[in-house]
């Protein structure tokens, strides 16, 4: 951690030296100062606010690193000031602005935080004074019964997850009920566990008063491509059997639109390499069993991604989204190591 931001944390009034260094930080990176508003006419004041937010959300955060992320809060506190805390209070400007619940949508291939973003972007805004709603694109998905009756339809949906195995009608009923304001509202939950791992739906969660949603998932937001693509796709789209796969995958993406169009904002967690989610799982699943828990094997983890992949590959569907000028609003670099790199604003959140 940052000698000076230390100190912010310590210390009731913050020195000369130490402002100098915050503000120098603050606007280093100029994309980033772009993106959260940051000049060098208010960024003694951003860091006003900024300072008095981190202390406010230490204790709940310092809990949460130690329960969860079974880390020190110190080791996080960097990625706290710099991403977090400032994402959070972007998202709370958002919300004031439309005049209604805010509903962002958070796309990243496996591995890349999306869960652990929500949860503290959760405490955030909570202080801050919103109550926010966690929805994965996991609670979507269709009954057990219903995912069987799917894989009898089309062997080739041998695992939950890609398009056509969620129930997009009930994602859209909610979006709709929180768009609106509506409470309190029936939010759906999903239990992996369920059924040896194949999962099913269980107790659903009764939520009031949702003023922001964090909508997250590996493909949301996700938009049909060229067919015409997978005549030369990446690897492990290899065999013709594989493009037919991939191309109905893809014709099932239009299914979904409806539902990104409830999208107020789209962040990106983007790998630069998307090969680290591979890796990424198998740390995960090895953390797992060190645990006592049970976990797949390197080589089950290689079929369960390449799965996925060949579903949607990031190279062909995300890579280009990111691209984009108009379906993006802010692009999130990750690098192999989990830390977090360049942050690119698109939009900007112009409503």
């Amino acid at each position: 951690m940052n000698s000076w931001l230390n100190k912010i944390l310590v210390r009731d009034a913050v020195d000369a030296t130490t402002q100098l260094q915050a503000r120098k930080a603050a606007l280093a990176d100029t994309c980033r100062a772009k993106v959260f508003g940051i000049t060098p006419t208010n960024v003694d004041e951003v860091i006003q606010m900024r300072s008095h937010l981190l202390k406010s959300v230490l204790p709940a955060f310092s809990q949460f690193c130690q329960t969860s992320l079974h880390k020190p809060p110190q080791e996080m506190l960097s990625v706290l000031w710099d991403l977090w805390l400032p994402l959070g209070m972007k998202l709370a400007s958002h919300r004031q602005k439309l005049g209604h619940p805010l509903i962002q949508g958070i796309l990243g291939v496996q591995g890349t935080g999306k869960t652990t973003m929500c949860q503290v972007l959760t405490l955030i805004l909570q202080q801050l004074g919103y109550r926010t709603l966690s929805l994965s694109l996991d609670d979507l998905y269709k009954t057990y019964s219903d995912r069987l009756a799917l894989t009898q339809q089309d062997l080739r949906l041998i695992w939950r997850g890609p398009p056509g195995t969620h129930d997009i009608d009930l994602g859209l009923n909610l979006l709709a009920q929180i768009r609106q304001g509506e409470s309190p509202v029936i939010v759906p939950r999903f239990d992996k566990s369920a059924y040896g791992g194949a999962g099913d739906r269980t107790t659903p969660e009764i939520v009031t008063n949702a003023d922001i949603l964090l909508f997250e998932g590996w493909f949301v937001g996700v938009r049909p491509i060229d067919p015409d693509a997978f005549n030369s796709a990446p690897p492990p789209i290899i065999t013709e059997e594989d493009r037919a796969f991939a191309r109905e995958m893809n014709r099932r993406l239009k299914d979904y639109l409806p539902l990104w169009e409830q999208l107020d904002s789209l962040i990106v967690l983007y790998p630069t390499d998307y090969r680290c989610s591979l890796q990424w799982r198998k740390q995960a699943e090895q953390q797992m069993i060190a645990a006592g828990k049970s976990g797949m094997t390197d080589e089950q983890v290689e079929e369960f991604v390449n799965y996925f992949w060949r579903s949607l590959h990031p190279e062909l569907f995300i890579k280009p989204l990111v691209q984009s000028s108009s379906a993006v609003d802010l692009a999130i670099e990750i690098h192999p190591d989990r830390s977090f790199g360049a942050i690119d604003g698109k939009r900007l959140y112009k409503n």
